[in-house]
């Protein structure tokens, strides 16, 4: 039964990225800065997404997505990272060292809430199993959740190491799949079917020509908006009505990876305008929502040996970093817009969530199909 689950997840993930649609494929453009080839959080050299998806009988609805920075082994060559929390109602795995040390050592793994100790587990063995690291005893793995509880039998803890090791190995370069696929496959976000979704933007060469790519985990709420427009208040579907259609609990993870070379403090500020890319689609980060932002530099002159006796690395001013900061806050938003574009109508555990009305919304964009 795990051989058929790991290998329908994916045939899925596959099958999702071939006919997959997204938020510019209704002509809606959004940001001043132009995306990557692929408008994915892959445009950053180097980077691999992995997903493990999970559906079977009427209640199993979940998966894991990974997040591979750079293609060496990343215990022996960290990179510089940051974490900022929008609202802690979750359960990121290694923060603290990401906090005290402003780095990584593993990749990034996002599963369900009660996956998070398969996620670790995996980690190890992803780590130990390295010829290089034969004499490690410690591995800080970076796992972070949502609750797809709603879709998903997650009592069941039908994520198993197996299930993570997979997302792991399948990882690659190039498109990524977006919507019901991996660690998004049940989600649920401002009402609608949420799911996985990604989007980059490269700055101009004047401005260094850097990119900055982001991937989302989206199961979370608030009054929808996409590219400025209210859609949630046109389609009547918010909170804090007198019916009550949506709660605005719920979480969501965004990674960020730029190949600018910015160190922690740096990149603690970059992850703090991931937060305000999410305040651009109308989500607010309450009460009972986890919302993190990783962000992390795979610049090859930044990459940390820590069995050297120094580390001088090269950065930027603080000067340089703003035009980061506005393409980081672009690409978080469409990739959370993607997220919903892209994900499809599920029904799961007996409840039913509705994607995104999109023919209903186009003509708010004086868009047509």
């Amino acid at each position: 039964m795990k051989a058929f689950l790991l290998s329908l997840g994916l045939l899925m993930a596959a099958g999702t990225l071939a006919g997959q649609s997204r938020m510019r494929d209704y002509g809606i453009e959004y940001g001043i800065f132009r995306t990557g080839p692929l408008n994915a959080i892959t445009d950053v050299k180097g980077v691999r997404v992995g997903h493990t998806t999970l559906i079977e009988g009427d209640s199993v609805r979940t998966g894991v997505t990974a997040v591979i920075p750079h293609p060496g082994n990343i215990f022996r060559h960290k990179l510089p990272a940051a974490v900022c929390i929008g609202n802690g109602y979750g359960k990121m795995a290694g923060y603290t060292q990401i906090r005290e040390l402003g780095n990584i050592e593993t990749p990034i793994v996002l599963t369900n809430t009660l996956g998070v100790a398969a996620g670790l587990d995996a980690l190890i063995d992803y780590t130990l199993s390295n010829p290089e690291n034969g004499d490690v005893k410690s591995v800080n793995g970076v796992v972070g959740e949502t609750n797809d509880g709603t879709l998903n039998d997650i009592r069941g803890r039908h994520v198993t190491k197996e299930h993570v090791l997979a997302a792991l190995r399948n990882a690659k370069e190039g498109p990524v799949a977006e919507g019901n696929v991996g660690a998004g496959t049940g989600t649920i976000c401002f009402g609608f079917k949420g799911g996985i979704g990604t989007s980059s933007r490269v700055l101009p060469a004047r401005y260094g020509g850097y990119t900055v790519g982001v991937l989302t985990q989206t199961n979370y709420g608030g009054v929808l908006e996409i590219a400025g427009i209210p859609v949630g208040r046109y389609l009547e579907n918010y909170p804090y009505r007198d019916a009550v259609l949506q709660d605005t609990d719920g979480s969501c993870i965004i990674v960020i990876v730029t190949d600018a070379p910015l160190d922690a403090r740096n990149l603690e500020r970059l992850a703090k305008r991931g937060m305000m890319g999410l305040s651009r689609t109308g989500g607010i980060a309450s009460n009972g929502s986890g919302d993190y932002v990783i962000a992390v530099s795979t610049a090859s002159e930044n990459l940390i040996d820590d069995r050297n006796a120094y580390y001088t690395p090269k950065l930027l001013h603080n000067e340089a970093v703003s035009p980061l900061f506005e393409a980081a806050i672009e690409a978080t938003a469409e990739a959370l817009w993607n997220s919903l574009f892209a994900a499809e109508t599920m029904t799961g555990s007996g409840i039913t969530v509705e994607a995104l009305p999109v023919e209903r919304i186009l003509p708010l964009f004086n868009k047509k199909r």
